[in-house]
């Protein structure tokens, strides 16, 4: 579960490397984010190579879409699914769309049945 201050790690290639979430986008009072959601944070650190074609700065706000947690969690298809690393995000524009082309490692097939499709060929893999 990711709740405000949680550090996050972005996997795709916008140029940031850390971010903290910030609020949590989901409803009225709503503390918790899961898979799925999407969250407003803020920049913290960015990769060392190419800091010139970043396509984001430093202390930036955007939001990002949580792609992995480290706690495990049930997707509404009734799967049981956990992560064995630090939460993950990939950060879209003002608009929802994605920032980067790419991202690393592989995502959770619950994508295909959301509104953020796109992930999916995005991602290297898909993961049960």
């Amino acid at each position: 579960m990711i709740q405000s201050g949680t550090v996050l790690k972005v996997v795709d290639n916008s140029g940031a490397r850390l971010v903290r979430c910030l609020k949590v986008r989901k409803g009225y009072k709503s503390r918790y984010a899961r898979t799925g959601d999407i969250v407003l944070i803020s920049v913290k650190t960015l990769r060392t190579k190419r800091r010139d074609k970043v396509k984001i700065k430093k202390g930036e706000m955007a939001l990002a879409l949580i792609v992995r947690e480290k706690c495990p969690s049930k997707s509404f298809l009734g799967d049981t699914f956990s992560y064995p690393e630090t939460p993950s995000v990939v950060l879209l524009t003002k608009q929802g769309k994605f920032l980067g082309t790419k991202v690393f490692g592989s995502v959770h097939k619950i994508f295909r049945r959301t509104k953020f499709l796109k992930i999916t060929s995005l991602c290297a893999g898909l993961s049960s």
